[in-house]
């Protein structure tokens, strides 16, 4: 077995285009300085994290300048389409470098720049204290109960409409939304990815591609600060949260 810790590995390639910003949201000016830097800053700061492996676009000019705000070094590779062919290249891109197949891997999304110290320590704790020896599969996410009512359309896949009349009224017992980091084992999750690109299947989450292979990932509680930043009001949410927590614009 490996040495304790974990990578992390944080796919960052994608446009974000549901903003409406030309700057791809992961650099979007956020409490000072790029939203990527403050989805970074825990795991830096983590002692228990051993590295890691940032996914980009290859057209990316804008992270070289980025990195140099980084007060430790982040290895880079390339990404992908999807978010899930990201995080397979991440992760290829770890093993290349000598990283073990056994060594636990922390997945986090560039566009979460709330995550805390705490939740991060929940999950790890959470998932390493369950996980059989062995057991290649172990892993868990960081999740919410859903609390709201629940409405289904009569009309499906309406996104771009602005109201529609409810069909019915779904339950809410035992759904979670899910968030990041996700936490499996390396091997095992780059193992899951390629077998889902194979089967020209695209998980949501590495938790579904692990999933697809009989995993039963653990759902740790996170907090609801840990929000994913998707519109302006998310990057309105995610600045007064930040500035409540009295950071500045320095990485620390």
């Amino acid at each position: 077995m490996s040495a304790r810790g974990y990578w992390l590995v944080m796919p960052a390639a994608g446009l974000g285009k549901r903003l409406g910003a030309e700057t791809p949201k992961q650099y979007l000016p956020l409490a000072g300085r790029a939203m990527i830097l403050w989805s970074l800053q825990s795991f830096l700061n983590d002692s228990l994290c051993k590295g890691s492996m940032v996914a980009i676009a290859i057209d990316d000019a804008l992270w070289p300048e980025t990195r140099r705000q980084l007060p430790a070094a982040v290895r880079e590779t390339l990404g992908g389409t999807e978010r899930a062919d990201s995080v397979r290249a991440a992760l290829a891109a770890l093993l290349a470098e000598g990283a073990d197949a056994n060594d636990w891997v922390m997945v986090h999304d560039a566009a979460r720049p709330c995550v805390t110290p705490g939740e991060i320590q929940a999950l790890w704790a959470a998932v390493t204290q369950t996980a059989a020896a062995g057991d290649s599969l172990a892993g868990g996410l960081l999740a919410l109960p859903l609390a709201d009512t629940l409405k289904r359309a009569r009309v499906r896949d309406s996104a771009a409409a602005t109201a529609e009349r409810v069909a019915e009224t779904q339950s809410r017992v035992g759904l979670w939304r899910a968030l990041t980091p996700q936490l499996f084992r390396l091997g095992a999750l780059h193992c899951a990815l390629q077998a889902a690109a194979e089967q020209r299947r695209t998980p949501t989450d590495e938790a579904e591609a692990m999933e697809w292979q009989g995993a039963r990932p653990l759902l740790v509680a996170g907090e609801s600060s840990n929000l994913k930043v998707t519109t302006h009001t998310d990057l309105l949410l995610a600045e007064s949260l930040l500035a409540g927590r009295g950071f500045g614009g320095t990485m620390r």
